[in-house]
């Protein structure tokens, strides 16, 4: 994992990728009055791992909030 973390550089082939990647699913959710081109992501320095990570963490939590809701009941 540690060369995983050191390689925060990212190509411009990869970064060109990803835009088209994007405004492929962008074209699909656009609504009329949304503009042409994807809007730009704001920068996330943190890798995808860290991204879903927080994702599933979240999710975690509310499934837990739920489970205890529902317990107390």
């Amino acid at each position: 994992l540690e060369g995983d973390l050191s390689r925060k550089f990212v190509s411009e082939a990869e970064i060109e990728e990803k835009r088209k990647l994007r405004q492929e699913e962008w074209e699909k959710v656009r609504k009329p009055e949304d503009p042409e081109e994807v809007p730009e992501e704001e920068y996330d320095g943190r890798t995808l791992y860290e991204r879903l990570q927080e994702q599933k963490d979240k999710k975690q939590e509310e499934y837990e909030e739920q489970f205890k809701f529902s317990k107390a009941h």
